[in-house]
Order: structure tokens, then sequence, then C-alpha cells
């Protein structure tokens, strides 16, 4: 009677470690694969407005008007 219960334990055991090994694979092949966006026709986004200040050039902030549909 104990010999079923502890080859039903190991094989709960193997289908666990197979699945979890399973799902590292998954997670591993996604992290390292390729991404390409989506064609969607717009430009990709990048950073708006970077600029360096000239000598002596006043550094406050100021609010600019953003255009981008996708800025939200």
């Amino acid at each position: 009677m104990s010999g079923e219960v502890e080859s039903g334990a190991l094989r709960e055991l193997a289908v666990v470690l197979a699945v979890a090994g399973v799902g590292l694979l998954l997670a591993t092949a996604v992290a390292f694969s390729p991404w390409q966006p989506a064609r969607s026709g717009r430009a990709p986004a990048g950073v708006v407005g970077l600029h360096q200040p000239g000598a002596g050039a006043d550094l406050t902030g100021s609010v600019v008007e953003v255009t981008d549909e996708s800025a939200g």
C-alpha cells in the first residue's frame, strides 16, 4: 500500500517539475526573442524637446505644448 502512495507522490512531483521547466523555457524564449513593433503607420515615440541650455541660460522650467496624440 505504501508503494502506491510513494509512486503517486513521485509522479506528481515529476509533473510539477516538468510544468515548471516548460514555463521557464517559455519565459526565457519570450524574454530573449526579438521584438518587432506593430505596423500602425505612426512613427515610434521618442524623446520630445531634448536640448542643452546655453551658457548663462535661465534654468527654470517651462510648459511646452505637446502635439503628439500618443502622449495622452
